[in-house]
């Protein structure tokens, strides 16, 4: 079971969230602002955060940038009632692994939820060039030095890494990283893959690593 903190100041939306998420096999708790929402985070045994981006006090987008500065792995969907594109790219910025807009579908945030509760499977060990990863300790170095990944970030690079020098399409990684059931556009995944290949040190004009095959997928360059 899964222990979940939904940071929702509407009771009229966090009542029948918590319950969903609580029907669908999670433990559930509920705080109503951002400022609760670290204090609860600080003491740790959180699996997932469902975070509203407009709380009052500190808002979700801050929420979301504190919570990744202590923990690079824990992952956060964020919710939102305004739907203009630069949020969902700031919510992304911060370091959300998922991003809906209200009004949305419960089976939607369900299958959200299940998709980043997903690990890459124990025990593998990818080397490419200068880049490792290790799969188990969900950690990444580059040249040696080690490299803070979200959640999202992680699973993207894993999956190219295990399929390298082969282009990965656009659908299975849609498929494996964001579940078979995601309803939202693409666009997340390009946005993942420019942060991607900024914590890798890529340049996307001249890519050492992560090479974008146009109209396709994507390619890990064999190191």
């Amino acid at each position: 079971m899964a222990h979940l903190l939904l940071v929702e100041d509407d009771e009229a939306i966090s009542e029948p969230l918590a319950r969903a998420l609580g029907r669908d096999g999670h433990d559930v708790e509920s705080v109503d602002s951002g400022e609760a929402a670290l204090e609860r985070f600080e003491r740790g045994g959180i699996d997932l955060v469902v975070l509203d981006v407009g709380l009052p006090g500190i808002d979700g987008v801050e929420v979301c940038r504190r919570i990744r500065r202590t923990d690079a792995a824990v992952p956060v969907v964020m919710l939102t009632a305004r739907a203009e594109e630069l949020d969902a790219v700031l919510g992304l910025d911060a370091g959300a692994d998922a991003y809906l807009t209200k009004p949305f579908r419960l089976a939607e945030l369900l299958a959200h939820v299940r998709a980043n509760l997903r690990r890459v499977p124990d025990g593998d060990q990818l080397d490419e060039g200068p880049v490792r990863v290790d799969a188990a300790a969900r950690r990444v170095w580059v040249d040696g030095l080690e490299v803070m990944l979200s959640p999202k970030e992680f699973d993207l690079l894993a999956l190219l890494m295990r399929n390298a020098g082969a282009v990965v399409t656009r659908e299975r990684i849609m498929d494996e990283v964001w579940d078979e059931h995601w309803f939202g556009s693409t666009k997340t995944l390009d946005v993942h893959v420019s942060w991607l290949r900024r914590k890798l040190g890529d340049d996307p004009a001249e890519p050492r690593f992560i090479t974008t095959v146009r109209g396709v997928g994507f390619r890990f360059e064999r190191g």
